[in-house]
């Protein structure tokens, strides 16, 4: 039977074939205050977070985790300079490499879709896997509500790029992969929850094993007209639950590490 790694796991150590691994930035220095607002960028992410948590209230956001989450976490600190007085509009933004930062409602939206599988006491979810680490943003809201999350990213640039965004924050729980999303991490299983940023044909069996019963996989997949839509799976004691929600535009989901 494989040892699941100690928590906070040492990623540094033993890695299977293909697959890279690294403790997260926020482990490896010593902690720092999280930043308040955008140095010489003007913008008060405190008032401008609450802003947007108030608009995903209305648009119909009614988990108090997400949207606590949502409000704590600094958008801002996970895109380019550039791009830092549009972090808190409900829209997508490039991070470079030819992926995006998910709008914040889509977010919220597959994170409260997560939420409603099996969680703890204190209502938090126990070990999630995210497919597609990207800027880490997702992550960072993840570990809000989650007690581990291992996030895998099959693209060195990003991930290099979300360790480096980690830095100055506190997220002791979670954990930077870097590898092949498409075949999990079976080291960190069984878990509470999986979540994916990029959509394929078929939500790839190997997540669907390492998924915990009562935990539920929220990613997007391509319908048979060739749309993206989001899905949620179930695994419940008489077997999979599958509901086709609505339409979604990610990156497509691919195998390997670049």
């Amino acid at each position: 039977m494989t040892r699941r790694p100690t928590f906070p796991a040492q990623l540094g150590a033993g890695p299977g074939p293909g697959l890279s691994l690294r403790p997260s930035a926020a482990r490896a220095a010593a902690p720092r205050p999280a930043p308040q607002q955008a140095a010489g960028m003007g913008l008060d992410s405190g008032a401008v977070r609450a802003r947007m948590v108030a608009k995903l209230a209305a648009q119909g956001i009614g988990d108090a985790r997400v949207l606590a989450a949502m409000g704590e976490v600094p958008r801002h600190a996970f895109v380019d300079s550039a791009l830092v007085n549009q972090a808190y509009e409900d829209t997508s933004l490039p991070i470079g490499l030819g992926q995006t930062i998910s709008k914040p409602n889509v977010v919220a939206r597959m994170i409260e879709l997560l939420l409603g599988g099996h969680c703890d006491a204190q209502g938090r979810l126990g070990r999630v896997l995210e497919i597609g680490t990207g800027c880490g943003y997702q992550a960072a809201v993840l570990g809000r509500v989650s007690r581990e999350v291992y996030s895998i990213e099959r693209l060195r640039g990003l991930h290099d790029k979300a360790r480096d965004n980690f830095g100055p924050l506190r997220l002791t729980n979670v954990h930077l992969l870097f590898g092949d999303g498409m075949v999990g991490y079976a080291k960190g299983a069984p878990y509470a929850g999986i979540i994916a940023a990029a959509g394929g044909d078929a939500v790839p069996a190997a997540w669907i094993d390492q998924l915990a019963p009562g935990g539920r996989i929220v990613a997007p997949c391509v319908m048979p007209g060739g749309a993206q839509a989001l899905v949620v799976i179930e695994k419940t004691p008489s077997g999979l639950q599958r509901s086709v929600l609505e339409a979604v535009h990610f990156v497509p989901l691919k195998s390997g590490i670049a």
